[in-house]
């Protein structure tokens, strides 16, 4: 096998992350009334292990679907197949039409891009190693959907944008709650022989689970904790008398550093340094994500760019209070 096979061979490999049915349920508990009358294409699930076909299949009148999609990739140009279900017996996780693909089933592949085209929204858990090629496709064609990723990769310059302006963000889960995912055996064996208990894997009811500390739900369906108010007892003017060692300023911008986000300032009208983790409290209505000009990506400061008397700081997100907020 190629060098270029193996390494696909081995991403694949460690790609397969299977998501709690537990998991998917309470996330999709605040998405509920988005899905009456809709296709659901979940493009990287296989029925035999997917815990999404098996949601949807089990919720499908309950949620009012008009139709349930699968496909998933078989590697080694395999020929793989989709099932499209459309009610019946919900409970019965075999029933559905089994067509065959003349394909690998790639999400990728023209006949899944079809599949695309036909959905209304996508849910699943796509290869973390494919997630900005995955989401921008997802984007260019104009679909709504619900996706686990990693918080590592809305990071990314060519996924940033799409967080900056208000086109995807993330999901309800708090990012302090880790995820757990089934793995293969084979990627279980791994783990406990390379890795470290309560680190990259946790046993639960003496099953080795995969661990993904950074796992998160990103969609850009709408949710009610995308329109709760921040709210601190942190006050910039008070600076001076209370806490004079908080709010410095970058050296090379004009913009605060918060290290907290329980310490923004209620009061501060300008661009304010936060952690990248608050974006899990994001309220479009509240605050915007903010500019300062010389950055490698347009709304963050990264590694030496964001100096405090001379010392390089943690990365941070830009943010700015909007009018009379």
């Amino acid at each position: 096998m190629a060098n270029a096979s193996l390494h696909a061979a081995r991403d694949a490999k460690f790609d397969e992350f299977y998501t709690r049915i537990e998991d998917i349920n309470e996330e999709m508990n605040h998405y509920e009334d988005k899905f009456r009358g809709k296709v659901v294409f979940c493009n990287c699930d296989d029925p035999k292990w997917s815990n999404f076909w098996k949601y949807f299949h089990l919720n499908f009148e309950y949620l009012g679907l008009k139709k349930l999609i699968t496909t998933h990739y078989e590697p080694e140009d395999v020929q793989s197949y989709k099932i499209e279900y459309t009610g019946g017996n919900d409970e019965d996780f075999e029933e559905g039409i089994i067509t065959p693909l003349t394909q690998n089933g790639d999400f990728r592949c023209p006949e899944c891009l079809a599949l695309l085209d036909e959905a209304d929204i996508v849910v699943t858990n796509p290869p973390f190693s494919l997630f900005r090629e995955y989401i921008n496709i997802l984007v260019e064609h104009g679909k709504q959907f619900l996706i686990i990723g990693s918080f590592n990769n809305i990071t990314y310059k060519d996924v940033f944008p799409l967080i900056k302006d208000n086109k995807v963000w993330l999901g309800c889960r708090p990012l302090s709650r880790d995820m757990y995912f089934d793995v293969p055996d084979e990627r279980k064996e791994w783990l406990v022989a390379n890795k470290k208990e309560g680190s990259a894997y946790k046993i639960v009811d003496g099953v080795v689970m995969g661990r993904l500390a950074s796992a998160c739900w990103i969609t850009n369906l709408d949710h009610e904790n995308r329109h709760k108010v921040l709210e601190t007892t942190y006050m910039y003017s008070k600076k001076d008398e209370l806490y004079p060692d908080l709010y410095p300023k970058y050296d090379k911008y004009d913009a605060i550093n918060v290290d907290k986000v329980g310490e923004i300032p209620m009061d501060y009208d300008g661009i304010m340094g936060v952690p990248i983790t608050f974006l899990g409290k994001m309220n479009p209505e509240q605050f915007e994500i903010a500019s300062v000009g010389d950055t490698s990506i347009d709304g963050m400061i990264k590694n030496a760019e964001g100096k405090i008397n001379g010392k390089i700081t943690y990365a941070r997100l830009l943010i700015r209070k909007k009018r009379g907020k």
